[in-house]
This record gives structure tokens, C-alpha cells and sequence, in this order.
């Protein structure tokens, strides 16, 4: 796995694409698992902020999801023991502090969308370092669902969603969106997370 090239683009700019991070068979496995959920009715409207204020809000974004835990699927299990080297390696390198990795499924149907958002919470900082695995073989042009990332210096570029292609950047730094997708859009969306700063104790 190129997790050592991870790492040298997070020092050096705060993100980084990797194509192929997963062969083709993996990826259709995660795939396949994400469409029987759907099909199950497992994944639900995923909500806009947080505890009580948490609310579907089509307008904003319009995805399905359905979190991962261990023990649910043999293929969802090897995928968060990757992540979980891959979280070991950033906080031997990086020192992040990272202790968790969250991780959902993401089922866009067509017309849907989410408008720029952080990934990180206005009042939790835990959220640090953010991991997008993308699950749509023979994705075109044409489909849209492409993710637009915002840079500091007003510059935008968009990530198509190519089956087993992972994005990774720090959660607090890059505003990002993802536009109209023409056809089913999948992905595994996830974080590592640190423990939160406590902001009343210091």
C-alpha cells in the first residue's frame, strides 16, 4: 500500500489523491455490500450538524448512508484494518494523536448532491484527517458526482469519483463539495479522529 507517499503529500499540502489504492476486486466487493444495504433499506438520509440540531436537510446534501462496524462483513473488516495501519503510520510520522477511525457508506442516487461544507465541526476539532474511498466502476464524464475541492488561493479542482481511488486530506483545511451526480454515486467516507481539545479547561 502507498502509504509513505500518503504521507509525504499530507506534510507537503495537506491532501492526496491515490488512484488504484484498491484492486478492482476489493472494490467491487465494497461495492456490492454498499448496494445490498441500500437495497435492504439499511442506509437512511444522512442528517446536516450534530446531536439534537441534526437534520435532513435535502438542500444541502442529498446522500444515503449507513455507518460501518466490525463484524458485518468480512471485506468492510479488511478495509478498516487498512485504515487502522494507515492511522498507525500518520501518527508515527505526523504526530496526530489520531485514536479512531469512523467510517460510512455514501449512496448518491441521481440529483443529489452536497453544498461546500468542513468536515470538521465548528465546536470539535476531532475530526482531523479525512478518507474518501470512491466505488463506481466505469464511471464517466457524463455522471457527474465529482468531488470539488476549495484551496486557499481560490483555485478549485475536481476529483471524479474512479472506482478504487482514495482521497485523503486534513479535515479543518480544504472546503469541499460534491456536485450533481447523473447516476448512482458510491463511496466509503470516513475520519480519523483525535481526541477533541477541551476548550473550557485551558
Amino acid at each position: 500500500m502507498p502509504f509513505s507517499m500518503i504521507i509525504d503529500d499530507l506534510a507537503a499540502s495537506g491532501w492526496s489523491l491515490q488512484s488504484s489504492f484498491l484492486s478492482n476486486d476489493v472494490t467491487r466487493e465494497l461495492a456490492d455490500e454498499c448496494r445490498r444495504r441500500y437495497a435492504e433499506g439499511a442506509l437512511a438520509p444522512a442528517g446536516v450538524g450534530r446531536g439534537e440540531e441534526q437534520a435532513v436537510r435535502e438542500g444541502i446534501r442529498g446522500d444515503h448512508i449507513h455507518w460501518l462496524e466490525e463484524g458485518q462483513a468480512e471485506v468492510c473488516d479488511a478495509y478498516l484494518a487498512l485504515m487502522d495501519e494507515l492511522r498507525q503510520m500518520l501518527n508515527r510520522e505526523l504526530f496526530l494523536g489520531l485514536e479512531e477511525f469512523e467510517c460510512h457508506f455514501a449512496l448518491y442516487p441521481p440529483g443529489a448532491f452536497y453544498q461546500t461544507h468542513l468536515d470538521r465541526f465548528r465546536d470539535d476539532d476531532s475530526r482531523c484527517v479525512s478518507a474518501v474511498l470512491y466505488l463506481n466502476p466505469n464511471w464517466q464524464p457524463a455522471d457527474g458526482g465529482e468531488l470539488r475541492m476549495h484551496f486557499a488561493d481560490g483555485s478549485t479542482r475536481d476529483i471524479p469519483p474512479q472506482a478504487g481511488d482514495l482521497l485523503i486530506f486534513m479535515s479543518g483545511d480544504f472546503p469541499h463539495e460534491v456536485l450533481v451526480t447523473r447516476s448512482d454515486r458510491v463511496s466509503l467516507t470516513g475520519w480519523f479522529r483525535r481526541r477533541p481539545v477541551d476548550v473550557l479547561a485551558l
